[in-house]
């Protein structure tokens, strides 16, 4: 075992634990008092992005909350490094926004193709002057609104783009060196005295911080937070028809990782059957996965797990060998009636144990603490038909419009994220069906 190895799990340990979380905030909060500062978060709006449109909406609702500064920025979409498949993304992204939207009760509705190119550049200057004039969290939302409404996308006239001034071009150079070194490549991004906060699906990370820094308005009325995340079904219900539920996934996900256990419950509360979908992760496939992206992605799957109480940050990096390793025992586990049990040891054996799925002795504990025997699953580690599996899946992920794990569908419901189990939920629930795309 080489050092790397032995220390890392030590490492993340410590680096995502919540003990040293505190102290970061602890020591950014005395700053703050010795400079005698406002809270600030700075905003980061992406205008093509439905995910920016819906955060615009909530900033006239957090000033009103909180005692905070609000400063704004316009930046421009993220790279291909970090946003692949980006005409997917896009896609997904609208009919993601307006699900989010009917969810919360927010405006945005998918037009089905984004706005053209002069509709952004004229609604980016109308933002940029509200910057100026400080006038942005007010007016923001609504501009955002009337961007996505715009009949001129609608138009069969090819028109030409709208002029960028050199002070749009300009501010969006800066704010996007600014996001770059704090440490993010997103719109619809909050930052706050180092931590970030990526659209109003992590919003109620931020308004938890905030009211424990005594930062609340005297606003009795107002619900305690403006976007709960969901509750897990802790019921059995007798659903009309038996469904599947596809879980497609990464052993390298670590998003993957924290919402296996709770697919799979919702699954026996639903009486769902669960297909196992698994795929290679990203980087193994060739596409890049950035340093700032890995990070963040640690950092918030540390923070969502701990929302949910699921072990998570002593991990050991399963790229490579170990997932081979891993994902060629799946079938062979499914045969012993243990397919989800060998998921879930895989995932927290890396993601919370930090073993080493590479080595024969992590790879045995893993398979021995799903409850299977370890001189079959040396055999079966000798069967390379995952591979073409992984592939399948690969494609029927794609097919879906998607392309990142942790993803599912029911039925006609298609969705990616680790927090839109609520989604599947709603789709496996016969009170609750979403209709057909």
């Amino acid at each position: 075992m080489s050092l790397q190895t032995l220390l890392t799990p030590w490492v993340s340990q410590w680096l995502l634990s919540p003990e040293r979380l505190q102290r970061q905030r602890a020591r950014a909060e005395r700053q703050r008092r010795r400079r005698g500062a406002a809270h600030e978060i700075l905003y980061f709006h992406q205008v093509d992005d439905p995910y920016s449109a819906l955060a615009a909406q909530s900033l006239p609702l957090l000033a009103q909350r909180y005692e905070v500064q609000i400063r704004p920025f316009l930046v421009p979409a993220p790279g291909d490094d970090v946003a692949p498949e980006r005409e997917r993304l896009e896609a997904y992204s609208r009919d993601d926004a307006q699900w989010l939207a009917a969810h919360h009760g927010l405006h945005f509705r998918d037009p089905g193709q984004p706005p053209s190119t002069r509709a952004v550049q004229h609604t980016a200057q109308q933002l940029l002057q509200a910057i100026i004039e400080g006038t942005f969290v007010d007016r923001a939302g609504a501009l955002s609104r009337a961007l996505w409404q715009s009949q001129d996308q609608d138009s069969t006239t090819p028109m030409p783009p709208a002029p960028r001034s050199a002070a749009l071009s300009d501010h969006l150079q800066q704010a996007q060196r600014l996001r770059e070194r704090l440490g993010h490549y997103l719109g619809a991004t909050f930052y706050c005295a180092g931590e970030w906060y990526w659209g109003i699906d992590r919003l109620h990370h931020l308004e938890q911080r905030l009211q424990a820094l005594g930062a609340t308005r005297q606003t009795p009325l107002l619900p305690t937070l403006l976007y709960p995340p969901a509750e897990d079904l802790r019921h059995d219900v007798a659903p009309q028809t038996a469904q599947t539920l596809e879980f497609f996934f990464s052993f390298r996900s670590p998003y993957s990782a924290i919402v296996a256990e709770r697919v799979f419950e919702l699954a026996r509360h639903t009486g769902a059957q669960v297909q196992l979908r698994y795929v290679l992760p990203m980087v193994m496939r060739g596409l890049p996965v950035p340093q700032a992206k890995r990070r963040h992605i640690a950092l918030d799957t540390a923070r969502e797990a701990r929302a949910r109480g699921i072990a998570f940050g002593r991990l050991q990096d399963p790229v490579g060998r170990p997932t081979e390793r891993g994902l060629a025992l799946i079938t062979w586990a499914e045969r012993h009636g243990r397919g989800q049990a060998y998921v879930l040891a895989f995932m927290h054996g890396v993601w919370a144990r930090g073993l080493d799925a590479g080595s024969e002795r992590g790879l045995r504990q893993i398979v021995e603490a799903a409850g299977l025997p370890w001189h079959e699953a040396r055999q079966a580690l000798q069967d390379n038909t995952w591979r073409q599996i992984a592939e399948n899946n690969r494609q029927a992920l794609l097919a879906m419009g998607l392309w990142g794990v942790p993803s599912f569908r029911v039925g006609h419901v298609a969705v990616w994220g680790q927090d839109r189990l609520a989604r599947v939920q709603n789709a496996l629930l016969p009170a609750t069906p979403e209709p057909p795309a």
